[in-house]
C-alpha cells in the first residue's frame, strides 16, 4: 500500500513550484515509509510515497510509460489480486514488462484499455494516471471504497490525495468546514454520507467511481454498483459457491514478497480467514494476533452486543491451526494518550478508543509483519450484526447504528443545532440512502426490508469501518486486506434470500455452513462478539477528567460547539453514562466522552475554520 497525492491547474506552470507537492508528499509518509517520489509537468504533478510489498526492488511510482509517442504517469495505492492474469492477457496483446509488480500491470491495462480497465480490476485501489495524449486526468476507487481518495475543486485548481492531510498541506487550501460538514461531524460522525469530505471545498471519490479531469472540467461516472436479480442457485449450490469464493479470495490475498499474519479474535470471520490461510504454510509459520486490555477479563460483562469475551476462542483456534499467536494487551493511559494519534491519522475525530485501540494494535503488529488479513466486512455482506436481528432497530426509521441522534442533539449548543439542525439532516441522509436500494420487483415487504438493511450496512456502516482500518494501520505503515470485500463475494451474496443467508435460524447461518470442515463445530457456533474494548473502569476516569479539563480550558474550540452545562453535568454524574451504544456496538457513555475529546484535539490541531 502507498500514499498518492497530486496537483493540477491549467492556470499555473507546477514545474515552478516543487516544494508544495513535496510538502503535499510528505504527509503521507507513514503510507508510504519506504521510498517516496515525485513527477512534475506543467500542468499536472503528482506525488507517492510507497510501502513495498510486491517486486520491491522495483516498481518505484510515479511509474512513467511512454506509448505511442505519448506520456503516461501513474501514482497507485492498492493491490490488484488479478495481476497474473491481467499480465498474461496484456502480453497476449503485445505489451512488454519490465517489472514483476502490479503497478506496471495497471498503468498497462489503462494503455491498453482506457478508461474502461477498472472493470477488469480485481482488488483494492485508488489510483490517478496522466495521459498526455488526452491531456487528462483519471482517477479511480474499489468497487468497496477499501482504498480512499479525497479530492477537491476550487478556483481553476484540482488536488487529490490518499488522505485530505494531503490536500490540507496546499498553501491554497484552508481547514474550513461549513454547516453540511459539522453536521457530518455530530449528526452522521464517526460515519460519512459517501462522497462526502467534511472539509469545505473537499470531496470523497465514492467506491466504484471514476472521475476525468481535463480543460472542460470533471465527469464522474459509476463502473460498479449493486445490482438485484433472482437467486436461482439451490442452498447446497449456494454453500459450495461461497466456499469456493472465499477459498479463491485468500489464495489471492496472500500472494505478498513480504510476511503476511491475521487478526484473529476467536469469532467466525477472523477464524474462517485465518484457517483458509494457515492451509498455505506450514504449521507453526503463520503468525496471527489479537488485542485486549489490561484487567478486562476482571471488569468484562456480557451484554447483547458483546456476549462472551475473545481470549479462549483464540487459543482455540490458534491451537487447531498450528499458528504463532501473539497476544497484545494495552493499559488505559496509552489508550487515552492514542485518541489524539487517531485523530491525526483520521484527520477528523474518529471512534475514539476504538479507534486509537487499532492504531496501537497496527503498531505492535507492523514490528512483525507488513501485510495483515482482517475480517472486515462479513457483517455487512452476511447480516451479522444484531440490528439485522432486532425489530427496534429495523423499525427505527434510520440508520440502525446510531439510533440516538436525538440525545447526541442535546450535548449541542442550541445555536449549533439550530444551525445544522442534526435531526433533520440525519433523516435526509437516511431518505436518501433508501433511494438508492435496487429492489427486485416482486419482493415481499419483508425482503424489501432486509435487502435495504443490507445496502445501508454496505454502502454506509462498511466503509466507516474500511476507513477506520485503512487510517489507522497505514498511519504506522501496515496493509491490511480484506478478502470478504472481493467484489465477487458481495456481488453473489447480495442476491440470496434473506432466509437462505439465515440458514439455521442463525445469524450468517449461511456462511457458518459454508465453512463446515473448515472450522470446528464450537467456532462455527459462537455468537458474534465484536471487536474488544476496554470495560477497565479507570478508562472512564480517565477521559472523564480529560474533558473535565477541556471544559475547564476557557481557550478550548470545543466550548462553542457544546451546551457546557449539559456535557459538565454528564461528565460529574456518579454512573456517567448509558450501557446502549449511541454508535455502533462499542461506542458508549466513556466513547462519547472521547469522541468530544477527539473533537477538541481536532479542532485545535487543524486550526479548523467554521462559518
Amino acid at each position: 500500500m502507498c500514499g498518492i497525492t497530486g496537483w493540477m491547474d491549467w492556470q499555473k506552470d507546477l514545474t515552478l513550484y516543487p516544494g508544495i507537492l513535496e510538502n503535499m508528499t510528505r504527509t503521507l509518509a507513514p503510507r508510504g515509509p519506504d521510498a517516496s517520489g515525485t513527477w512534475i509537468s506543467r500542468h499536472c504533478a503528482f506525488g507517492h510515497c510507497r510501502l513495498s510489498v510486491i517486486d520491491p526492488e522495483n516498481g518505484a511510482q510515479p511509474m512513467i510509460r511512454n506509448a505511442g509517442g505519448y506520456v503516461y504517469s501513474l501514482v497507485y495505492n492498492g493491490e490488484l489480486y488479478n495481476a497474473l492474469e491481467l499480465r498474461r492477457e496484456l502480453e497476449q496483446r503485445g505489451h512488454t514488462f519490465r517489472t514483476h509488480c502490479d503497478t506496471e500491470v495497471l498503468l498497462v491495462a489503462f494503455i491498453e484499455w482506457g478508461r474502461s480497465c477498472t472493470e477488469r480490476l480485481n482488488g483494492i485501489f485508488a489510483f490517478a494516471v496522466w495521459s498526455e495524449k488526452d491531456q487528462a486526468l483519471f482517477l479511480a476507487r474499489d468497487r468497496l471504497g477499501v482504498k480512499p481518495l479525497f479530492y477537491s475543486f476550487k478556483n481553476g485548481m484540482f488536488l487529490f490525495g490518499s488522505e485530505p492531510k494531503a490536500l490540507l498541506s496546499h498553501p491554497h487550501f484552508d481547514a474550513e468546514v461549513d454547516a453540511e460538514g459539522i453536521a457530518e461531524v455530530f449528526a452522521i460522525g464517526p460515519a460519512r454520507t459517501p462522497g462526502h469530505g467534511v472539509y469545505r471545498y473537499m470531496s470523497e471519490l465514492k467506491p466504484g467511481h471514476c472521475m476525468v479531469y481535463d480543460q472542460s472540467g470533471i465527469s464522474i461516472r459509476s463502473y460498479w454498483s449493486l445490482k438485484s436479480s433472482p437467486h436461482t442457485d439451490s442452498l447446497d449450490d449456494t454453500v459450495e459457491r461461497i466456499r469456493e469464493l472465499l477459498q479463491d479470495t485468500v489464495q489471492r490475498q496472500l500472494i505478498s514478497d513480504v510476511p503476511i499474519c491475521t487478526l484473529l479474535s476467536g469469532g467466525l470471520d477472523s477464524s474462517a480467514l485465518t484457517a483458509l490461510a494457515a492451509a498455505h504454510y506450514e504449521r507453526g509459520q503463520l503468525h496471527t494476533f489479537s488485542v485486549d486490555y489490561v484487567d478486562n477479563d476482571k471488569h468484562f460483562k456480557a451484554n447483547d452486543f458483546q456476549p462472551n469475551a475473545d481470549a479462549p476462542w483464540i487459543h482455540r483456534v490458534s491451537g487447531e491451526v498450528g499458528s504463532v499467536h501473539h497476544f497484545i494487551e494495552f493499559d488505559t493511559p496509552e489508550l487515552v494518550e492514542a485518541l489524539d494519534a487517531a485523530v491525526l491519522a483520521r484527520d477528523m475525530p474518529g471512534m475514539a478508543d476504538v479507534d486509537s485501540s487499532l492504531y496501537l494494535f497496527c503498531r505492535e503488529i507492523k514490528k512483525h509483519a507488513t501485510v495483515a488479513v482482517s475480517g472486515e466486512a462479513a457483517d455487512e455482506v452476511f447480516g451479522g450484526y444484531p440490528w439485522f436481528h432486532r425489530e427496534d432497530a429495523l423499525n427505527a426509521n434510520t440508520f440502525p447504528w446510531s439510533l440516538s441522534v436525538k440525545e447526541r442533539a442535546l450535548l449541542l449548543s442550541p445555536d449549533l443545532a439550530d444551525w445544522i439542525k442534526p435531526e433533520q439532516y440525519a433523516a435526509e441522509r437516511y431518505r436518501q440512502a433508501l433511494e438508492e436500494v435496487p429492489h427486485l420487483e416482486g419482493e415481499t415487504e419483508g425482503e424489501r426490508k432486509m435487502r435495504a438493511m443490507s445496502y445501508l450496512n454496505i454502502t454506509r456502516f462498511m466503509p466507516t469501518l474500511l476507513d477506520r482500518k485503512d487510517r489507522m494501520s497505514m498511519a504506522v505503515g501496515l496493509e491490511v486486506r480484506v478478502p470478504f470485500c472481493d467484489h465477487r463475494l458481495v456481488e453473489y451474496v447480495w442476491n440470496i434470500p434473506w432466509a437462505m443467508k439465515t440458514s439455521g435460524d442463525r445469524e450468517k447461518g449461511l456462511l457458518r455452513k459454508a465453512l463446515k470442515g473448515v472450522l470446528p463445530e464450537d467456532v462455527l457456533q459462537r455468537k458474534k462478539s465484536p471487536y474488544p474494548k476496554t470495560h477497565n473502569p479507570q478508562y472512564m476516569a480517565a477521559v472523564r477528567t480529560r474533558l473535565r479539563d477541556i471544559l475547564d480550558d476557557p481557550r478550548s474550540p470545543l466550548l462553542s460547539f457544546i451546551d457546557t452545562s449539559r456535557v459538565r453535568n454528564m461528565v460529574e454524574d456518579s454512573d456517567g453514562h448509558s450501557s446502549f451504544p449511541w454508535f455502533g456496538q462499542l461506542m458508549t457513555g466513556p466513547q462519547m466522552f472521547a469522541f468530544l475529546i477527539q473533537m477538541d484535539t481536532w479542532l485545535r490541531a487543524y486550526h479548523v475554520k467554521v462559518g
